[in-house]
């Protein structure tokens, strides 16, 4: 369990902690994260595989469905075509909407996990800035310090040489500084570890940026095939739903392929945030060899572990704080006899303020608060907003492989639903007044009777008793109203009134009323013929 101050394991990491952990053999493996042993590795992997056996499931009922269709799509009733029709549709867009749900989670997931990752790295700079705060701050104490010890201190023995009370101070003075500038350098942890948390940080940032970029092209992807899909199934593009069809096929292992490597994430980043603090110790102690008390001072930060510091800097106060009277002692007694060694005193001053500057900022470094906070938020930023986005990222996939496995199994019958514009609409009901090809008869008959035609009337003398039958009413209605209806259409009325003969061709239009005098002329003709031809 995990000791630090501010931090504490969220309820879905002891959920997801207690999934089995089982290798491929079969056999339970203990949940401690260990990424190095190779059984615990195996329990990964075999949670992964779960989402591969999902996909081979999908694989199956889609084949199976889509044989079926193939298959028996033929026996099926014009009824029952009719009534699914409407369903399938529906359940097309059904599968849309959910992908499409499904990807604003993706999309809030996505954002999640990087804000988590984004505060690791900005936590691990700020450590690493601490750190280097603290050997290059102790770096330049010590060579000051041991400065001032080879220049300005031997000069002063040389001077006080005669002098046997002024050179013991001088001396005592001396080993102080030397105590001092010895203490502080064993407090340089840092300084000789390989570990850069800088770079580090630029390498999980790096990774971050390209885990990012992938995700968001994959939910832009589904989001292009969910809308085309639709744009599709509105306006029957056939084509536009087959394309989208094979499309899905190939995102659809995509899902499943990244739901197996977030469900193997999400395990193994809670086996790590419920007890993160051992696995850090013993990681750290392996890789920087830093003292097991250093780590844990730091780590969980709390009145029971003991500062290893402390005896050290006790050490360190105390000859700083015995050297200033030491000065004090030499610079009222010694310099009005000795004026040469001033400027020596005065540097051996100035170089003890300065120390003691570096001393105060040097133990406000080293408090284990500044770290131990950069390590809770780490920590925090990777199992409260990282873990969420990747169960968020989890849910995404699953929603998406399972609305793409319902939308490959339903287009192909929508798609064979679809008419072809060009189509003559033979499977369609004449009667059917939404039928289009029953509406442009109904538009191109209207306001006319039917009539033979002008060029289908026989010579034969047989042939007038089917003309008087077919020959339809006289109307009684007023010339001018023809001529009227006759301008409306034809834009010239004038020219209804040429007889027919004369124009040598049928007109583009007519009115009733010349379409009744000719075949009653027409009739007359052949009425005469008939009587001649026998008299003849």
């Amino acid at each position: 369990m995990s000791l630090s101050h501010g931090y504490r394991a969220s309820w879905w990491t002891y959920v997801l902690h207690q999934v089995p952990h089982t290798n491929f053999q079969f056999e339970v493996v203990d949940g401690n994260f260990a990424p190095q042993d190779w059984n615990y590795q195996q329990a990964l992997l075999f949670l992964a595989g779960i989402a591969g056996l999902c996909l081979a499931i999908s694989l199956v009922l889609i084949c199976v469905y889509l044989i079926r269709f193939c298959c028996c799509s033929s026996q099926e009733e014009e009824g029952s075509k009719n009534s699914h029709a409407c369903c399938i549709t529906w359940s097309c867009v059904a599968a849309v909407i959910i992908c499409c749900a499904g990807i604003g989670i993706g999309f809030y997931g996505n954002s999640e996990t990087n804000d988590g990752v984004y505060q690791v790295t900005y936590s691990l700079m700020n450590a690493n800035h601490t750190l280097t705060s603290i050997a290059l701050l102790i770096s330049d104490t010590v060579q000051l310090l041991s400065s001032v010890v080879k220049s300005d201190l031997t000069q002063l023995e040389e001077i006080f040489s005669k002098r046997t009370d002024f050179l013991v101070i001088v001396r005592n003075t001396r080993r102080e500084v030397e105590s001092v500038a010895q203490n502080l350098a064993e407090l340089s942890f840092w300084k000789e570890v390989e570990l850069n948390l800088n770079m580090m940080a630029e390498q999980i940032n790096f990774i971050e940026d390209y885990r990012w970029l992938a995700y968001i092209l994959l939910l832009l992807l589904d989001l292009i095939i969910c809308l085309f899909t639709l744009l599709g199934l509105a306006k029957q593009i056939k084509w536009l739903v087959i394309v989208m069809t094979v499309v899905s096929f190939f995102v659809l292992l995509l899902s499943w392929g990244s739901m197996g490597l977030e469900m193997a994430t999400a395990v193994g980043l809670s086996d790590f945030c419920l007890d993160p603090d051992e696995y850090m110790m013993n990681q750290t102690q392996v890789i920087t060899n830093i003292s097991p008390d250093i780590l844990e001072y730091y780590i969980t930060c709390n009145q029971e572990v003991t500062n290893p510091f402390r005896q050290k800097l006790t050490m360190s106060q105390r000859s700083l704080s015995n050297i200033h009277p030491q000065l004090h002692g030499l610079e009222r007694e010694a310099i009005p006899q000795f004026p040469t060694a001033e400027k020596n005193l005065l540097v051996v001053q100035a170089m003890l303020n300065t120390t003691e500057g570096n001393f105060h900022h040097l133990v406000a470094l080293l408090n284990c608060r500044g770290l131990h906070k950069d390590y809770v938020d780490a920590l925090k930023g990777l199992c409260y907003d990282g873990m969420e986005g990747i169960l968020f990222l989890l849910l995404f996939s699953f929603l998406s492989a399972l609305s793409f496995t319902a939308a490959i199994c339903s287009l192909p019958r929508a798609w064979k639903r679809f008419q072809n514009r060009d189509l003559d609409y033979d499977d369609m009901d004449e009667d059917d007044p939404f039928n289009p090809q029953a509406r442009r008869e109904i538009i191109r008959t209207a306001g006319r009777p039917h009539l033979p035609s002008f060029y289908s009337y026989s010579s034969s003398c047989g042939s007038h008793n089917s003309l008087r039958v077919s020959a339809p009413p006289i109307s009684n209605a007023p010339v001018s109203q023809y001529m009227n209806q006759s301008g409306l259409f034809s834009g010239n009325p004038r020219y209804e009134n040429v007889p027919l003969i004369d124009r040598q061709s049928p007109p583009p239009s007519y009115s009733p009323s010349m379409r009744t005098s000719f075949i009653s002329a027409s009739q007359e003709e052949t009425d005469t013929h008939c009587q001649t031809d026998p008299v003849s």
